[in-house]
């Protein structure tokens, strides 16, 4: 049955197909441009030969912006002259540029850990002032004792307990005398900073 059906209706099928196969790889093209009277379709950039005026669309359907120099241009050519010998007007200074995130993330990370720094300083200062006040004030303590003449004992390494003889006070005040001397006033610089 199939071989006595004319093969037309099939053929016209088959070129409606093909036509729009081309029509649809046309238009889906992202570049377009202009070669003499022809235009080229195709995904690929336009050869570095074609002028900028002859490109018809770009990627994602926009079409080209005029140049900012060839706008600057006529504007440039429309301002009066300047007088002779007279300076020429400075140009507009272009925009500065902004930082890239990746660059603010840094600034704040590195502000970040230079506060850190600052609060461990800040943190190591406050135990070295306390640790110098106690050691102050226990060998305040420590003097009055000695001062007051009452008998003292201390431990040796024996474990035995010996009553401290005038050298061994003697010896003992002035050890109390350069802790309150090095503690007892104000912090100094090389410890301080």
């Amino acid at each position: 049955m199939l071989q006595n059906r004319p093969l037309l209706p099939f053929w016209r099928t088959a070129l409606a197909t093909g036509f729009l196969l081309v029509a649809c790889t046309a238009a889906s093209a992202q570049w377009a441009w202009k070669e003499g009277k022809q235009t080229v379709f195709s995904d690929t950039a336009p050869p570095a030969g074609v002028a900028e005026k002859d490109i018809v669309k770009r990627p994602g359907g926009s079409r080209p912006q005029p140049a900012p120099a060839a706008a600057a241009a006529p504007a440039a050519a429309t301002a009066e002259p300047a007088a002779p010998g007279a300076a020429a007007a400075p140009a507009p200074a272009a925009p500065a540029p902004s930082l890239p995130t990746a660059d603010k993330e840094l600034e704040a990370k590195k502000k970040q850990a230079e506060q850190a720094e600052e609060a461990r300083k800040k943190a190591e200062e406050q135990r070295v002032a306390k640790a110098r006040t106690d050691s102050c004030a226990r060998a305040k303590q420590a003097k009055a004792t000695m001062d007051s003449g009452v008998r003292l004992a201390t431990t040796n390494a024996k474990g035995e307990r010996e009553i401290m003889d005038d050298k061994m006070r003697a010896t003992e005040a002035r050890r109390m005398d350069d802790i309150i001397r090095s503690d007892c006033g104000p912090m100094p610089k090389s410890a301080a900073q």
